[in-house]
């Protein structure tokens, strides 16, 4: 039977589905985090009767045909970009994005990472880092007098240097854009990376063109809606139970076929 193979993909994929929504509460309160979301599609169907065929000699056609789908798939788990929410947390080297554009971060094998997460720190050299202690890029050290930091809507980073009344333009964090960021390839710690479904990094200056502006002393949280996936965690789990009756309906009916005499 048909709805055996059938019931059996409609699990698979509710399963899959509930995988992509624990996911998402699990990184509830993650920065700069950004929900994921499956899609689903149906499979290839058998033709017992073509649309269209020729049900006769003198030339009738069947309007409609007689098709059996074969069950579920997923077609893609992709990524909602939209904007989280603002907490301030009134330190200095917490930057939150309002709008599109990355923060671009110098990786170890010499390579680029993109992220939301505005949580920067200064390391041993100086240099303002990620939590991980990669550089973002351009590199920006703060020198050891700096007493404080302020950091503008576009980026430029000014530090009160001791002693002295003018500030420092120590530099300018770059922003980093991409055609489709849900092609981007999610590596862990709040880092995304190039692909070819992404297409090319834009760069530029934030409060600028289609860059979003930077706001110093705030955090993007997570644009998980809780109360959301709590609905659609029932809602898989709805759908799974359904499915597993339908092999259960199906075993059932076998068993009285087979009991026949």
């Amino acid at each position: 039977m048909r709805s055996l193979d059938i019931g059996a993909t409609g699990m698979l994929a509710q399963q899959l589905n509930v995988d992509v929504i624990s996911n998402n509460i699990a990184n509830m309160t993650t920065t700069g985090y950004k929900r994921q979301r499956a899609a689903f599609q149906d499979l290839l169907y058998q033709n017992l009767t073509r649309p269209g065929s020729t049900s006769s000699d003198t030339g009738t056609t069947v309007p409609s045909g007689m098709q059996v789908g074969l069950g579920v798939k997923t077609g893609s788990v992709y990524r909602v970009h939209s904007q989280g929410t603002i907490q301030i947390t009134e330190n200095e080297l917490d930057l939150a994005i309002l709008g599109r554009g990355f923060f671009q971060v110098n990786l170890p094998d010499g390579t680029f990472a993109y992220t939301r997460d505005g949580t920067f720190q200064i390391n041993e050299n100086g240099e303002i880092v990620t939590t991980q202690g990669f550089p973002i890029a351009p590199t920006i050290t703060v020198p050891n007098n700096a007493t404080s930091i302020d950091i503008n809507q576009e980026g430029e980073v000014l530090a009160t240097i001791q002693g002295q009344i003018a500030v420092q333009n120590l530099g300018q964090f770059q922003m980093v854009d991409f055609v489709n960021p849900a092609g981007l390839e999610a590596i862990g710690n709040n880092m995304y990376l190039e692909t070819t479904a992404s297409g090319t990094a834009v760069t530029g200056i934030a409060n600028q063109l289609q860059f979003g502006r930077i706001q110093q002393g705030s955090l993007e949280q997570s644009n998980v809606d809780v109360v959301s996936e709590i609905t659609k965690l029932i809602s898989a789990q709805r759908a799974y139970e359904m499915n597993s009756n339908v092999i259960s309906t199906s075993d059932e009916m076998l068993q009285t076929v087979s009991q026949l005499r």
